[in-house]
């Protein structure tokens, strides 16, 4: 709400009112809708609410307030990192067991996909930029292929934390493992390679227009 307020005072245009009427929405359904509560039981919920973060909220707040501190490639790097990290299970346990740690890698994974976006949509651009965004959002959609491939094939379970959880949902921790690695590998990874694969296009055609 007082991001809505603040937007009335600064002059949104009505596409940055929308973007930040999703990023709302998107933060409320990662924080407090009982998807934030799944998190606790299930990791593959946990999958969801970084896709969610990573897909959605993120490139709302770069459409509603975009930044342009950093390079597409930098943030991209940054942003794949943090995501990887986030599945190391030694990492992940310190966040499941450190509330502040917890929040801290929630910010360290939105901030730098925040500032990748803006990159990204950044108005204005020339083929090449395009081209290089478009590199770069088909290399964050292969990470996160990579990891949900990884999670998917996984002989065995790497997060013994949400064992009851999955058992009260009736899963196996492998099974709501390989379905968080699903989650990560078609929602995650298939919408960014259409993503990319439009930016392609539009290289193409600037390529030849010019």
């Amino acid at each position: 709400m007082a991001a809505l307020m603040h937007r009335s005072r600064v002059g949104f245009s009505p596409a940055q009112d929308r973007a930040l009427i999703v990023a709302a929405a998107g933060l409320v359904l990662a924080f407090l809708s009982p998807l934030c509560a799944a998190t606790v039981a299930l990791f593959s919920a946990r999958a969801l609410h970084h896709l969610v973060l990573v897909s959605i909220v993120a490139p709302a707040l770069a459409l509603a307030f975009p930044w342009r501190s950093l390079p597409s490639l930098v943030a991209m790097g940054v942003t794949l990192a943090v995501l990887v990290a986030w599945h190391l299970p030694p990492v992940y346990d310190l966040a499941w067991s450190s509330a502040g740690f917890y929040w801290l890698m929630q910010l360290a994974l939105l901030l730098p996909a925040w500032v990748f976006w803006s990159a990204v949509f950044r108005k204005d651009q020339g083929a090449e930029d395009v081209f290089s965004h478009a590199l770069c959002v088909s290399g964050l959609a292969a990470g996160m292929g990579f990891i949900g491939a990884v999670l998917t094939f996984a002989p065995t379970g790497l997060y013994p934390q949400h064992l009851i959880g999955a058992e009260a949902f009736g899963l196996t921790l492998i099974a709501d493992q390989q379905l968080a690695g699903l989650i990560m590998w078609v929602p995650g990874f298939a919408p960014m390679a259409g993503f990319a694969f439009w930016l392609m296009r539009r290289v193409w055609k600037q390529g030849f227009a010019a």
